[in-house]
């Protein structure tokens, strides 16, 4: 008998509703999942959306609340973007990494280096509003997959996703800012391959690769469909943080 097939099955719940500000993501996610005639089983991965975390953790501003301060004045005549925005990308970030008419890569305080500190205005549930990313992805990755244990009874592993640019690749791909319960940076080195030749430096971003997946069914537009649950990966469970997938400094040669 030949061996089984290695398999996953994704699917994403379409009746989660619009997530605001202070509500129980957990129990809007749950709901979903059972209107959608499913039920999470142990070993399963949830894969979120970073917008409906953040939202839920309150982590939304309003332009007009804002009081850009000279830095962001400077940059904003400079790179032609609005004042407000870039106070916020400066507040949220470490380092102004490059900076151009129309763009500022910023290394955000999680250690990621993306476009505008990851700050987004789009679907942010009202006009002129950004939301940021959370305080801790991580943490909230953490809390999701507790407070589903407690619920339910199921242990998970939980992925927050977000879309991002890759420096020397065109266009964006869904990649973890927060992860929990699985082995976000899968070490294989030492392990040998079919030939029996020692891998060396093969370190495999399984939490990047389980939110990039993810992407393929929540799409990165208006599809509303804020939650990937991912089914068969066992072979990757462990424990990691997304925090492990950032390249230290130091051994960055690109800077």
């Amino acid at each position: 008998m030949s061996a089984p097939a290695r398999q996953l099955r994704l699917f994403a719940p379409d009746a989660i509703s619009e997530i605001s500000p202070g509500e129980n993501l957990v129990q809007a996610v749950l709901d979903g999942i059972t209107a959608a005639g499913e039920e999470l089983q142990d070993g399963d991965i949830v894969v979120l959306a970073q917008k409906i975390v953040s939202k839920a953790e309150r982590r939304l501003v309003r332009l007009g609340e804002v009081s850009p301060g000279a830095e962001a004045s400077a940059l904003a005549d400079e790179t032609g973007k609005d004042p407000r925005l870039i106070e916020l990308i400066l507040r949220e970030s470490s380092e102004i990494v490059r900076k151009r008419e129309g763009l500022i890569i910023a290394r955000h305080r999680n250690g990621c280096v993306v476009a505008n500190a990851a700050i987004d205005l789009s679907n942010a549930g009202e006009t002129e509003t950004a939301v940021l990313l959370p305080a801790d992805a991580d943490i909230s990755a953490r809390e999701f997959a507790e407070c589903v244990s407690a619920a339910t009874g199921k242990q998970i592993a939980v992925v927050i996703n977000d879309s991002m640019g890759r420096a020397w690749r065109l266009g964006t791909s869904g990649t973890a800012i927060g992860a929990y319960g699985l082995a976000a940076l899968q070490n294989r080195r030492g392990a040998v391959d079919r030939e029996g030749n020692v891998l060396q430096s093969t370190e495999i971003a399984i939490a990047d690769e389980v939110a990039a997946a993810a992407s393929l069914l929540m799409g990165q537009g208006n599809e509303g469909l804020p939650a990937v649950v991912i089914r068969g990966l066992d072979w990757v469970s462990g424990s990691g943080n997304a925090a492990d997938l950032v390249r230290p400094r130091e051994t960055d040669l690109f800077r």
